[in-house]
């Protein structure tokens, strides 16, 4: 197969990577506003060519997105517009207004929605890497909307990839990816921005940080122009988990406040329970 990946960063690299080296596709052609990415990723080996949009589509048999969601929303309608038999897939962790965006759309049925769950706190081609997507799932969002043989072929890609397939509804994905997704970045921008703002009086602070730090500001090394529009996307359903997120701090608060003991050891024990989902 021969495909053009929109967006040559964590994800699009990582895909060009995997699907090349396991022969998926023989042709990969590059699209991306940013020189540096582009001019890299060619240089690194991740694509066969860098082209322009339309070009690229029209010399390809599917075009992947993997760019932030304000752009998708912008770029997709347009890269229906020039699509004949190619499909076209976004990897985007929200769905409901992408999919809205489209759903008139004379050729919406070129669309598979997806959302592969894999990633790092890294950006840029730079950070591609194989095996990114082993073992993880991907969301298959509205399937009833796209060809079927369109989305056997995807399917087949992400097979490639070695994803779990999962299906929901577009807009139930995004409720699903606020509690298991978008909070956790909240949460980890939150921290890092309290313990800077400490930290502008306790200088060593960062010398008594250890794994348990690092592993929960993780996330909060994550680009901002990727997750704005997450956030701006999704606000409703985001909006819905802060306030029980912001309950459940007050809780430990005001049992921590108290002295409460009993309190505090029952909230740790609930938590506890997560054990057996993850």
């Amino acid at each position: 197969m021969r495909i053009s990946i929109i967006g040559l960063g964590l994800i699009g690299g990582s895909m060009a990577i995997d699907l090349k080296k396991r022969g998926f596709a023989n042709h990969i052609i590059g699209v991306d506003s940013n020189n540096l990415h582009a001019h890299t990723a060619l240089h690194i080996g991740l694509v066969d060519e860098i082209g322009m949009l339309e070009n690229a589509i029209e010399k390809t048999d599917l075009v992947i997105l993997a760019i932030p969601a304000n752009e998708t929303i912008r770029l997709l309608p347009k890269i229906l517009d020039l699509v004949k038999a190619q499909i076209v897939i976004d990897t985007c962790s929200i769905k409901g207004n992408i999919c809205e965006r489209v759903k008139y759309h004379k050729n919406r049925s070129n669309y598979v929605a997806t959302h592969p769950m894999a990633g790092t706190e890294n950006s840029g081609p730079w950070s591609a890497l194989s095996g990114l997507f082993d073992g993880k799932a991907v969301i298959f969002c509205d399937t009833e909307e796209s060809k079927p043989e369109y989305l056997v072929q995807v399917r087949k890609m992400y097979d490639f990839l070695n994803m779990r397939p999962l299906f929901m509804n577009a807009f139930n994905h995004d409720v699903h990816a606020a509690y298991v997704s978008h909070i956790s970045h909240i949460s980890s921008f939150a921290l890092a921005l309290t313990v800077l703002d400490k930290e502008k009086n306790e200088k060593n602070i960062f010398d008594l940080a250890s794994g348990g730090f690092d592993s929960t500001v993780r996330l909060a090394k994550s680009a901002a122009d990727m997750w704005t529009p997450v956030f701006e996307h999704n606000s409703d359903n985001i909006i819905s988990v802060l306030d029980t997120y912001i309950e459940k701090l007050n809780e430990f608060k005001d049992a921590i406040e108290n002295n409460n003991s009993i309190q505090i050891n029952d909230l740790i024990q609930k938590a506890n329970r997560i054990k057996k989902i993850v």
